[in-house]
This record gives C-alpha cells, sequence and structure tokens, in this order.
C-alpha cells in the first residue's frame, strides 16, 4: 500500500496503459484560422498525451489501444507514436480513399491577449468511434503486467460501443492488479450527439464503478456524472471550496473511488493565467501552490498534470508531492507548443521544489 492508499504492482511490462481515440491538431499558432495560410500539425489524443508525457518525461513504460487508420495521416499520426516512446496496440482499419474511415481531425488556434483560443473538430467517421469489445486482446496485451490503466470521457462520447470497450478494459486491468483512472474530460458538445446528458450521466456512472482515481472539476462531477453538490459559491477559479464540497457525495455514491484530483486555473487573459491544483485523496485534502503562467499553447494543459500526478503515484510519493508534480509538469507544459511534453524530469522537479525561471548555466 502506498502512501496515497492505493495498492500499486511494484512492477510490469508496462507502467501505464492507455485506450483512447488518437487526432491530429492542425494549429497556426496566433493566427485565427479563418485567416490562416499554414499550420502546425500535433499528434494528440487526451489518453495518449497521458501515455507520451510519461514516457518523455518520466522515463516510464507505456502503451496505447487505439484505432489506426491505413493512409498517409495514419502513417504522420504512427511515427508520432512512435517518436514519443509509447508502445502501440493498433486495431487497423483501411481507408477507402474519400470518405474513411479517418483519424480525426482538430483545428485550433492559440489566440492571444484579450482574443481567445478556439477549437473546433471534424470527427466525422472517425476510425477511434468505432472500436468495440472484442477489438483488442487484452489477455494477450497485458501478459507481461499492467500497472495503471487510463481512459476518459472524450473517448466514451465517441459512439455506443466506445464506453463498453473502455468498461471491458477496465475490468480487465483490475483482474491483473492494475490501478485504474479516468480523466471525465465533459465535452457538452460530444454528447449532445451521443445522448445529451441522461446518457452522459448513465455512461459515466457505469464507468466510474470500475474507478479508483479520477480526473474531473466540480463541473465535470456534476455534468458528467450527475453529482448535485452542496450550494458552496467558489470565490473565484482558484477557491478549491466548490471542489471539496463534492467529495462527501463522491464518497457516498461512488465508495470505490480513492482519489479525485483536478487543475484550478484563472484566466486573466489568454496568455497569462494564474494556476493551481487540488486533490482529494482518502478522505484527506492537498492542494498546489499558486503561479502565474505566461501561456504559450494552453492545450494538454490538464493531461500534462494528471502524468505528473500519476507518475508520483506510481513511484510511492505522498499526496502533497504527487499534487506538486502534476502541478509542476502541467505548468511547464504550456509554455511549449503542442499537446505533449518537451520539458524534462529534472525541469519539472526543480519547479515543484520552488525553482525559478532564472537562467540556467
Amino acid at each position: 500500500m502506498t502512501a496515497s492508499g492505493l495498492k500499486i504492482l511494484p512492477q510490469g511490462e508496462l507502467d501505464l496503459l492507455s485506450l483512447g481515440a488518437l487526432v491530429h491538431r492542425l494549429d497556426p499558432g496566433m493566427i485565427p484560422f479563418r485567416k490562416a495560410t499554414q499550420c502546425h500539425i500535433h499528434v494528440s489524443g487526451g489518453e495518449f498525451n497521458v501515455a507520451a508525457n510519461l514516457v518523455d518525461c518520466f522515463r516510464m513504460k507505456t502503451g496505447i489501444a487505439t484505432a489506426m487508420v491505413d493512409y498517409p495521416i495514419g502513417d504522420l499520426i504512427a511515427e508520432r507514436v512512435r517518436a514519443m516512446g509509447v508502445r502501440p496496440f493498433y486495431k487497423h482499419f483501411k481507408h477507402d480513399g474519400v470518405t474513411g474511415p479517418n483519424m480525426a481531425t482538430v483545428y485550433s488556434d492559440q489566440g492571444h491577449g484579450v482574443r481567445a483560443p478556439v477549437v473546433f473538430y471534424n470527427r466525422s467517421n472517425e476510425a477511434g468511434a468505432l472500436l468495440k469489445p472484442g477489438d483488442f486482446d487484452w489477455k494477450s496485451i497485458m501478459a507481461g503486467g499492467v500497472r495503471w490503466f487510463h481512459s476518459g470521457g472524450i473517448f466514451s462520447a465517441l459512439s455506443a460501443t466506445t464506453p463498453e470497450l473502455v468498461v471491458e478494459g477496465m475490468k480487465a486491468a483490475k483482474a491483473g492488479g492494475a490501478i485504474v483512472s479516468f480523466d471525465l474530460n465533459f465535452r457538452a458538445k460530444l454528447w449532445q450527439i451521443s445522448g445529451g446528458l441522461s446518457k452522459a450521466h448513465e455512461t459515466l456512472r457505469r464507468i466510474a464503478a470500475n474507478v479508483d482515481v479520477l480526473v474531473g472539476n466540480e463541473e465535470d462531477l456534476q455534468k458528467g456524472l450527475g453529482l448535485k453538490g452542496p450550494e458552496v459559491e467558489a470565490k473565484h477559479k482558484l477557491d478549491p471550496a466548490a471542489f471539496f464540497s463534492m467529495m462527501d457525495q463522491v464518497n457516498k455514491e461512488l465508495p470505490n473511488i480513492k482519489i479525485v484530483a483536478t487543475t484550478l486555473r484563472e484566466v486573466h487573459s489568454t496568455n497569462r493565467h494564474d494556476w493551481s491544483a487540488v486533490a482529494w485523496v482518502n478522505g484527506k485534502t492537498v492542494m498546489a501552490p499558486t503561479c502565474q503562467l505566461d501561456v504559450l499553447d494552453r492545450v494538454g494543459g490538464g493531461d500534462g498534470f494528471a502524468a505528473g500526478f500519476f507518475y508520483a503515484l506510481l513511484s510511492g510519493a505522498s499526496p502533497e508531492d504527487a499534487i506538486k508534480l502534476g502541478w509542476a509538469h502541467g505548468a511547464l507544459l504550456t509554455t511549449t507548443p503542442g499537446d505533449t511534453t518537451m520539458v524534462t524530469l529534472e525541469q519539472v522537479q526543480s519547479f515543484a521544489q520552488g525553482g525559478s525561471a532564472r537562467i540556467q548555466r
């Protein structure tokens, strides 16, 4: 039993296995998309981001179970998965040359100052949404041992079959002794076309019944799981009162969940945020410091937090140290372009321990 109260396997062939959909993000930087003439391409996906961050920054061994389409966009995405060091377990799909199936596209611009960033999607005929129970041989994938299994709410909203696959994967992971985590990542637009709020509540509740570690704020808990928290008005976005006020409800309705964690962000402008993080760990509350961020690209900051937090828990760190490591990595990730990490473990540890941005010589 670790300091967090989790029974984590001491070793395994994979420290973490993610299940989710891969996407590619077209990013013209500060230029609004409607005026863009060129774009950078980032490979992303909430579950993949966590797995990639854990390998590249935190030197862990991870894998991703996901859909892959055999066409040039799929090749581009698969190259980035290899480059980040994540071990892929692909269900392959053929592309018909015209309509798909496709690897999903995310379009975004970073915004600047008082102009907010904008994100929109094309997930039409997405291969990830076609995934269903039976598509992965979990016994074979997990034969060498998996210490942690992770999935999320965006993948669960893609179709009627993806939540069933999430539950199948979680049950297989738990049978092998893995810790199971889930990032609620509630997206109203996705659930609106997948059955609405009532469908989201029913689906995510069923998934949450298999979860040990939940990532999500009070809005995710209310809209995603349908929990009714006490009426506590937060003084500002960094006030954890509303989040903590819901933990009794989580404990009562989902007693299997041992940890709930989330980031806290106060947005002053597109490039200036106040940033913190908070967690409820087996009835104990912990909170990270607050820092001011000069944001370059905010996409992926939450996944950066989750990766650092999971790394610390997998390493046996205290809840206090875990929340700081997650907070520090999420903060540093917003200083680089793209959805996945470009920073080192030493930089994360230094910032978590109170390091500064003074030049390193």
